[in-house]
């Protein structure tokens, strides 16, 4: 899937990415990867920290999230910016959807 031109996501094969959330790796290259987080209402992106600049998109639902200590509410629409190495985590408070962006993409996610 590394560097495909289209991806389908019907193709895009779901993973666990905790209790209660579903990962699908999207589209990537070296440079950059696209990865949706469907959670359910409850589940918890426990507190991490990674090498990775990472940009997150709500698509759906509503969140708690805490970056470096700081907690807020962040809805469809909202987006976050966290530099590499910064902690952070996330509570679903309703079930929804999160698109991350990651520079450089994630090995961890794709074994590669």
């Amino acid at each position: 899937m590394k560097n495909d031109r289209w991806v389908w996501y019907k193709e895009a094969v779901p993973q666990k990415g905790g209790e209660g959330v579903t990962r699908r790796v999207l589209a990537y290259s070296d440079e950059l990867m696209v990865v949706e987080n469907t959670f359910e209402k409850g589940a918890v992106g426990a507190l991490h920290h990674h090498p990775h600049t990472q940009i997150t998109y709500v698509a759906s639902g509503v969140f708690e999230f805490e970056i470096e200590g700081e907690k807020k509410i962040v809805r469809k629409g909202d987006t976050m910016l966290k530099k590499d190495g910064v902690e952070h985590g996330c509570v679903c408070l309703e079930e929804g959807v999160l698109l991350d962006i990651f520079n450089p993409y994630r090995e961890d996610f794709v074994g590669d």
